[in-house]
């Protein structure tokens, strides 16, 4: 196994897990102990994770790698049925985001769509499909989420419209609105939506009641929420008296 290779798995790991030890990842790998420390070492200092005594965790700022593995099923079924409210000769924005960034996947056997996006993720999944007509803004990248954000990224959005934006967050609640971690990131949702006609909320149930760093914009703000089935009652019953909901 390569270096790639021994980081890839030992992120995954993360992402299953939580935590890792070094002796464990010595033991699965069929490495040394200090081929497991230097690979943790060459990470930390790309800020995907924190090593501890023994062994690591995810950074604070848990990096997208790792989110990308989460409520995987979930993510899947919403991205599809957002994929389904888009039209042939559709103009839409993606804004970042692991569920988001699905989105583009299941597009196939849509025709002239046109996708506008500060997502490196959305790029790279929805590169291959010839029916795509994609616009990724410019603008400082940011690792730890994949995206484009920044004054460059705000005058290219600001450029066009769209029937429809799709927005990712880090926890949605009636009380704070949408949230997320990054001030930048926050800005860029907020002006996709004031570029659509439409704006959809795309977060898995889990984010429910859960609050970043930043409130950006409130709930009645936003025509409406796809998320999953598993969303307990009293929060279904709270935001459907503010906008619409789409469980799947």
């Amino acid at each position: 196994m390569g270096r790639q290779e021994r980081a890839d798995f030992i992120l995954d790991r993360l992402a299953a897990e939580g935590e890792v030890s070094v002796s464990g990842l010595a033991d699965d790998l069929g490495v040394s102990l200090v081929t497991v420390r230097t690979t943790l070492k060459d990470l930390e200092e790309g800020g995907y994770l924190t090593r501890t005594h023994g062994g690591a965790r995810p950074t604070a700022f848990r990096n997208i790698h790792l989110r990308q593995n989460d409520r995987l099923d979930e993510k899947e079924r919403i991205a599809k049925a957002a994929a389904d409210m888009v039209r042939d000769d559709d103009h839409i924005m993606i804004e970042a985001g692991t569920t988001c960034a699905l989105i583009v996947k299941h597009l196939t056997g849509k025709r002239n769509v046109h996708v506008v996006t500060n997502s490196v993720l959305v790029f790279a999944n929805a590169r291959s499909n010839p029916n795509l007509i994609l616009t990724l803004t410019g603008g400082q990248f940011r690792p730890e989420s994949e995206s484009l954000v920044g004054p460059v990224a705000e005058r290219s959005i600001n450029a066009f419209n769209a029937r429809i934006a799709f927005l990712g967050t880090d926890g949605f609640s009636v009380e704070r609105g949408l949230t997320t971690q990054l001030v930048e990131g926050g800005q860029v949702g907020s002006l996709m939506r004031s570029r659509a006609e439409e704006t959809w909320l795309l977060a898995d149930s889990s984010k429910a009641g859960r609050a970043g760093f930043v409130s950006f914009m409130e709930i009645d703000q936003i025509t409406g929420i796809i998320t999953d089935d598993a969303l307990v009652a009293t929060f279904r019953e709270e935001l459907t008296a503010r906008t619409r909901m789409r469980i799947v």
